[in-house]
């Protein structure tokens, strides 16, 4: 039900029922006064005051359908289902063919999880509606619901036809496409919209998010600058635009756009974290540093920002500086593989070997499965003096990672050390087969091996076979 009076006799009728309450006199008004006055209480979430309108409407017209339909949706509200059944029922033996009736039993329905009965009752109220667009989005709803994304579609489709204003409705058909991942399709529908509505900043932005999705960087920022010009104070527009201009590597005009959001509202730290990474793509540092340090002071639980810094200090060879950056960020993610890997990869520039070690231990816990961060990580357990779990974690690596020769070469190095020379020939064959030019590199690893016989023996045996 919607408020139909013009606003000012709306704000009229409010006004007289608060003193009304103000002041204990009792004022006369029409049904759709109360109607009106009580929706304004549901909406503003003042149910008190939406029960104390209904109780003196339903006094002064005890008769009006309105008020029932009224009272029925403030049971609703309060989740007195049965209680507005009963009134429905009512309703329905004097005023069968009333839509109202339909969709309140519908919203009800919806309530219980019975989304099926009340898409029956939203297609019964179909026969007698004025307002199909209403219906339509109500059926719409249901079926999202149950997740049958084409039919919430297609009701959301037949709303829009009819009430192409729906903004709400439009959002819904986008969610539908989007869910379904029908980018191409969304693409063709907004085209069609826009072309009836070229002034719909809302459809251009749409449009632009699906170009975006579909790696059509030029054409979502086409869409996107449609909508800035459309509307100069669209925030989202111009963030979605400044994006699609880094996708360009236009990141001069990149900034400029995140750079109209800061003054069209408060600055976000997003916006201060993107201008900073535009910054350092064009190799401009200090700007760049100067806006990763506006972001973290606009929001210092943003750990992209703090790991921005972190990687500003690194680059820079100050490793303490950027591991006191890193800590922030590991701090407000620790669930973060990357950011343990950066930490190892610090400490082991500072040649902490044992913390270099727990951050990639910890990287490989957190499902890391680049065979790089696992060989980091067994390499330092080697150095720290952990060789059975260097051992047992090649093992882990080898079934994970079958096929890849610095598993084995390592295999080898430990099982010659620890004197196993079946084990440590099989796994030097296996790598010399994979990558016969990572000997050297076994060598820097295993230094202590350099001079062994039996190696010597399996590398020239290797060669003369594969020669």
């Amino acid at each position: 039900m919607h408020i139909n009076n013009e606003e000012e006799e709306y704000n009229l009728a409010l006004s007289r029922f608060e003193s009304m309450l103000k002041t204990n006199k009792v004022f006369f008004f029409d049904s759709e006064e109360f109607e009106n006055i009580i929706l304004h209480y549901l909406d503003t979430g003042r149910v008190n005051l939406a029960n104390k309108a209904l109780k003196l409407g339903v006094e002064q017209h005890p008769n009006s359908t309105g008020l029932k339909l009224v009272q029925v949706e403030l049971f609703v509200f309060e989740n007195k289902l049965d209680e507005a059944e009963k009134i429905l029922k009512e309703i329905y033996a004097i005023e069968p063919t009333n839509e109202e009736i339909y969709i309140q039993q519908a919203n009800i329905y919806s309530k219980k999880d019975k989304h099926l009965k009340a898409i029956e009752c939203l297609q019964i109220a179909l026969e007698y509606t004025d307002d199909y667009a209403d219906v339509y989005s109500l059926l719409g709803m249901e079926y999202l619901y149950m997740d049958q994304l084409e039919q919430a579609k297609d009701n959301f489709l037949k709303c829009l036809k009819h009430d192409p204003e729906d903004h709400s409705a439009l959002y819904n058909i986008i969610y539908c496409f989007d869910f379904l991942e029908q980018n191409k399709e969304a693409v063709v529908f907004l085209n069609e919209y826009i072309n009836s509505n070229a002034y719909s900043e809302i459809a251009w932005h749409q449009l632009g998010r699906q170009y975006y999705q579909l790696k059509e960087y030029e054409n979502a920022y086409r869409a996107f600058d449609y909508a800035t010009l459309i509307d100069d104070s669209f925030i989202g527009a111009y963030l979605e635009k400044a994006k699609s201009l880094e996708k360009l590597k236009q990141y001069r005009d990149a900034i400029d756009a995140y750079k109209i959001t800061l003054g069209l509202d408060d600055p976000t730290a997003y916006a201060y974290l993107r201008i900073g990474k535009c910054y350092q793509k064009l190799n401009e540092l200090d700007e760049a540093l100067d806006y990763f340090l506006k972001a973290v002071h606009e929001d210092p639980l943003l750990d992209k920002a703090w790991v921005s810094i972190t990687n500003y200090y690194s680059n820079l060879g100050e490793y303490n500086k950027a591991l006191e950056y890193l800590d922030k960020a590991i701090s407000i993610d620790s669930e973060n593989k990357n950011y343990w890997k950066k930490y190892g990869e610090i400490n082991l520039a500072l040649n902490l070997l044992e913390d270099a070690e727990k951050g990639y231990r910890r990287a490989v816990e957190l499902n890391d499965y680049e065979i790089s961060t696992w060989m980091l990580w067994i390499d330092l357990l080697l150095k720290t003096g952990s060789k059975d779990e260097a051992l047992q974690t090649l093992l882990t690596a080898a079934e994970f990672f079958p096929g890849e020769h610095e598993v084995d070469y390592y295999l080898a190095g430990i099982y010659f050390t620890e004197l196993n020379y079946e084990l440590g020939e099989e796994h030097l064959i296996k790598g010399l087969t994979l990558n016969a030019a990572y000997i050297d590199e076994f060598y820097q690893n295993f230094e202590n091996l350099i001079d062994n016989i039996t190696i010597q023996r399996v590398i020239a045996n290797f060669n003369f076979l594969k020669n």
